[in-house]
């Protein structure tokens, strides 16, 4: 069986993405991931939150894979089978058997930069309909900010991926907001974490506000 790909970020970024998670979920649940890449972070979300049901997808055929590698190498029983999924497709969900929700958690790491802007607003509308009440859309990665300024790094990479594809880019988070709010969404919190990164959290309007 060949190796799954391997991530040096993805192994960097899940101790301090799950140190927020921890922090903010309750003991139990289930969660939805958009774009689980390699599977490394759903299985280390799992391991450590074991109360919790974890359902692993992808719009790459190839990447799940990967996931489908880790998730039975780590034999655990709280991840579900990975599921090909592309944000752009809505309905998420078009049949009561593709339906597993609803989900207390939707996450969604280092997406929205690597995607057309399309996506953002995708992600938003999707993660609003499958929501349980009270459920919490959770994204990460590098943001844009008002009044901020940008760091050289974020600069640097933000060129990298508008060369690799302009449809790519380091995203303004006021716009990511008026996305969310298009969606029923509001920023609920902000985490600053390592390597210039932000973990936000997002809710429907009504669920915390």
């Amino acid at each position: 069986m060949a190796q799954p790909d391997h991530s040096p970020s993805a192994e960097r970024n899940k101790h301090p993405i799950l140190e927020v998670l921890q922090a903010l979920l309750p003991a139990s649940g289930r969660a939805l991931e958009i774009a689980s890449g390699t599977g490394q972070h759903v299985v280390w979300f799992a391991q450590h939150l074991p109360q919790w049901t974890w359902q692993p997808t992808e719009v790459h055929r190839g990447a799940l894979y990967n996931i489908e590698v880790r998730a039975t190498e780590a034999d655990l029983a709280n991840i579900a089978l990975a599921r090909q999924l592309d944000v752009c497709r809505e309905p998420w969900f078009a049949t009561v058997a593709d339906w597993a929700g609803p989900y207390d958690l939707v996450l969604c790491i280092n997406m929205i930069h690597i995607a057309p802007w399309a996506s953002c607003g995708a992600l938003m509308r999707g993660a609003s309909a499958c929501l349980a009440p009270g459920g919490v859309l959770v994204t990460y990665g590098p943001y844009f900010e008002a009044g901020v300024t940008p760091t050289p790094s974020n600069l640097e990479f933000d060129a990298s991926l508008r060369a690799h594809d302009p449809s790519f880019g380091i995203r303004q988070l006021a716009d990511v907001e008026a996305e969310a709010a298009s969606a029923g969404l509001y920023l609920q919190a902000r985490h600053a974490l390592p390597a210039n990164n932000l973990l936000l959290v997002w809710t429907r309007r009504g669920d915390g506000a």
